[in-house]
């Protein structure tokens, strides 16, 4: 996408001038930002690679879906779950994650 009215060709003139560099990065599969919270998932992105004054910044262009990260649960918690609820520890950790670490709350789950 051009800014108003400027010729393609007239544009990469432009950028070489300046010293800039602009490369489609072609077949991407996948992207993957990782972030504490969880995953942001790019599949089959549009990427663009800039480079200018010796610095390569990239693009990336398409729809993301996210991916919450599954909480750390501490074998501590998975024994006080499995305990107090009288479960077994597989059925305690799979609460504990289910209710993002919150032990009342995976206890109250595996109890009824």
């Amino acid at each position: 996408m051009m800014p108003g009215n400027i010729n393609p060709k007239k544009m990469k003139q432009m950028m070489k001038q300046l010293g800039m560099q602009m490369e489609q990065i072609e077949d991407v599969q996948s992207i993957v930002i990782y972030t504490p919270k969880g995953n942001y998932i790019f599949d089959a992105a549009d990427v663009t690679a800039m480079t200018m004054q010796g610095v390569t910044t990239y693009q990336i262009a398409g729809e993301a879906r996210f991916e919450a990260a599954a909480p750390e649960i501490p074998d501590d918690d998975v024994q006080l779950v499995a305990g107090q609820a009288g479960v077994s520890p597989e059925a305690a950790r799979e609460a504990l994650v289910l209710c993002r670490g919150d032990i009342a709350e995976a206890i109250l789950k595996v109890s009824k």
